[in-house]
């Protein structure tokens, strides 16, 4: 490694950023920190004026807490995921979190069936174009 690449990623473990500085990076609001925060998904450090100050090990976190938000996972379930360090019981976590999924996927697609949507488009839409209207 050369000595500017490790002096550039000694810089970034170093780093500390503040809450507005982190949440810019992430897009994110502040209060959504301040809640993760509170459910104990976060544990950033104080200043000596009391701010909050976030280092490299937050940030993964903030990314890894944002990855499984996009996957669907919930807040609660990311907690879950977090404070077991088990391989077993995460593989359950995740196991059941899939499965829910499935069924949420299913929901929808029988709701779908229900509507009458077929083909991008919905049973009784061409009485709108016969000039029938509804109430």
């Amino acid at each position: 490694m050369k000595s500017s690449e490790h002096s550039a990623s000694a810089d970034l473990e170093d780093e500390v950023l503040s809450i507005g500085a982190l949440a810019e990076r992430f897009g994110l609001a502040t209060h959504v920190l301040r809640h993760w925060e509170a459910m104990g998904l976060l544990a950033p450090v104080r200043d000596a004026t009391g701010r909050r100050r976030y280092g490299s090990a937050e940030v993964t976190r903030v990314a890894v807490i944002v990855r499984a938000k996009e996957a669907g996972l919930s807040l609660d379930t990311i907690r879950s995921l977090a404070a077991t360090a088990d391989p077993a019981k995460r593989r359950d976590i995740l196991r059941e979190e899939a499965e829910a999924l499935r069924s949420r996927i299913s929901a929808a697609q029988y709701s779908l069936g229900l509507g009458g949507f077929r083909e991008g488009r919905a049973a009784g839409a061409g009485c709108w174009r016969h000039g029938l209207r509804r109430g």
